[in-house]
């Protein structure tokens, strides 16, 4: 999505009363008129169009700012708004159609560290391709122990695998909160064509994705709680953290840390008991 988009999804949500103008008759357009959004702002009408329909290049921080009080974005979003307004910024940015670099290895060492890890843990991209799991993660994710390493996406796990909807107990929470992190992710790597097929395909394929896609919300997320639903042990809680790796940017360790004094702690001992033992054959 590029910056006219979103300034006219985030114009979309805001009421002309609740930014202290006469709503005044009937109205073709949700929200803000560009004309209003622009007086409110402080800049000209004309500037604000040319701004929506990308022939204004390299909006001032002031403009940028006054636009973002209106619309009343919070930090990310404001973040969001000046990466798309500064397109030479972006991490990664490459010529329009070509192919992000790809995706490095999983260093050895990164992996033995996972594996003495007694919690889930995982290496997984800003695209959400899960490059590697512990054992225990492994046991824990179903649907990824049989599948071959770095072969498994969390969002089309989430949207088009049927699974998916019964894994996550807070599934609508979850999904926008993925859609929020791969527009952020596009909003800085324009020049990503797997992202870019990725979330074509989801689009199409999932009403659900392109109905949250279409609200333009942008999120980071890099902690807090999630619920699975195991096909083995029942309902299990979890706190998470997400940490940035030291080398590449676009590589995160996730680790999942059972919620205390409950069903989830002997839950994931049990789990652990069989991530001792082999695993089947993966299914290439």
């Amino acid at each position: 999505m590029d910056l006219g988009e979103f300034l006219q999804a985030r114009r979309a949500l805001i009421t002309p009363q609740s930014a202290g103008l006469r709503g005044g008759g009937r109205r073709r357009v949700p929200g803000l008129r560009r004309e209003e959004l622009a007086q409110l702002a402080g800049i000209s009408v004309e500037y604000y169009q040319r701004l929506e329909q990308g022939r204004a290049k390299h909006p001032s921080e002031e403009v940028l700012d006054a636009l973002a009080e209106v619309l009343r974005l919070d930090e990310v979003e404001r973040r969001h708004l000046h990466v798309l307004a500064r397109p030479a910024r972006r991490h990664g940015t490459s010529a329009p159609g070509t192919t992000a670099p790809d995706t490095p290895a999983v260093r050895p060492e990164l992996v033995r560290l996972l594996e003495q890890v007694k919690v889930p843990a995982m290496v997984m991209t800003d695209r959400f391709d899960v490059l590697t799991l512990n054992p225990i993660a492994r046991r824990l994710f179903v649907p990824a122990a049989a599948l071959p390493q770095g072969a498994w996406n969390l969002a089309r796990f989430l949207f088009l695998d049927p699974e998916g909807r019964e894994f996550y107990v807070a599934w609508e929470e979850v999904a926008a909160a993925t859609v929020g992190q791969l527009r952020a992710t596009a909003g800085l790597h324009p020049g990503d064509r797997e992202l870019a097929d990725l979330i074509a395909g989801l689009r199409a394929h999932s009403a659900a994705f392109a109905r949250l896609w279409s609200r333009a919300d942008v999120e980071i997320r890099t902690y807090g709680t999630k619920s699975f639903r195991h096909p083995a042990v029942g309902t299990l809680a979890f706190s998470y953290e997400t940490l940035g790796l030291t080398g590449d940017d676009r590589l995160r360790l996730v680790t999942l840390t059972p919620v205390p004094d409950g069903p989830t702690e002997a839950a994931l001992h049990l789990l652990a008991t069989w991530a001792e033992e082999p695993l089947a054959p993966a299914v290439v």
